[in-house]
């Protein structure tokens, strides 16, 4: 008979993560509860409820659990176009999952009286697209001034739009068309010009 291993702390809330993340990925928020990710972890409810009061903090905790544990990180590659779409590809590649999920979400977004702006703000790290556009400006290809805060959401907004639409993973095309007919107008510096 093999001994239970006791796990507490990091190691048990990480294990609890994953398996809220992985009942998301199997049944959705509608059929996410709380005593079937304590089954799925190998504890009990009460664990989960001391951590989490509700099913949807313990979800919103996986999803931040997610994004934060598969970073997506993009070289200074010399162009910001070039690094923007790297970005955009990697998104679309890893975060399709995600966005499964939040098709999924509808009930929490009634128990919880929020929008799925307010998901996103929980869970948002601009951090990548804050450093790639950041090198830009250093490199004089983006004017700063032009660079307002809802300017500088665009590549992403309409990469999660699309997502959202479509529920496909987002094709080089529609990558391009956002960054060559969208964005890089908005905010080019008038010294250089599209590579």
């Amino acid at each position: 008979m093999k001994k239970a291993i006791r796990r507490r702390g990091e190691t048990l809330e990480n294990a609890i993560l994953e398996a809220a993340w992985d009942d998301l990925l199997d049944h959705g928020y509608t059929n996410f509860t709380i005593d079937g990710v304590a089954k799925r972890a190998g504890t009990n409810r009460s664990v989960l409820s001391r951590r989490w009061r509700n099913r949807g903090e313990l979800a919103v905790a996986a999803i931040g659990h997610y994004i934060h544990t598969t970073p997506i990180s993009v070289p200074d590659l010399g162009n910001v176009r070039d690094e923007l779409a790297m970005l955009l590809r990697k998104l679309s590649d890893q975060r399709m999952v995600a966005a499964t999920i939040l098709f999924s979400m509808r009930d929490y977004f009634a128990e919880t009286n929020s929008s799925m702006a307010d998901l996103r703000n929980k869970l948002a790290n601009n951090r990548t697209v804050d450093e790639i556009l950041q090198r830009a400006v250093r490199r004089g290809e983006i004017d700063p001034k032009k660079l307002t805060k809802r300017v500088a959401s665009v590549p992403m907004d309409l990469l999660r739009h699309e997502a959202l639409m479509t529920n496909r993973r987002i094709t080089k095309i529609v990558i391009n068309e956002i960054l060559d007919t969208v964005f890089l107008p908005l905010v080019m510096a008038k010294n250089t010009s599209q590579t």
